[in-house]
């Protein structure tokens, strides 16, 4: 969980240095860098999702010919 933390704090940092940088200004930087990481957390909900689905195939596959 302390390892999961740390790197919500790195990932608000970098989306709040990037997104000042090209704005300028602290406001949009730090609603940026609260919005991005939930958006991306729901993102990465749906590409595992997808991921699974490319790759229960393959994995049904395998076990036929295990078996």
């Amino acid at each position: 969980m302390t390892k999961t933390l740390s790197f919500a704090v790195v990932h608000f940092i970098v989306a709040f240095t990037v997104a000042f940088a090209l704005t300028g200004s602290i406001a949009i930087g730090g609603t940026i860098a609260l919005i991005e990481p939930v958006l991306n957390t729901v993102a990465y909900f749906f590409h595992e999702k997808a991921w699974d689905a490319v790759r229960a195939p393959r994995l049904r596959s395998t076990a036929i010919q295990v078996a």
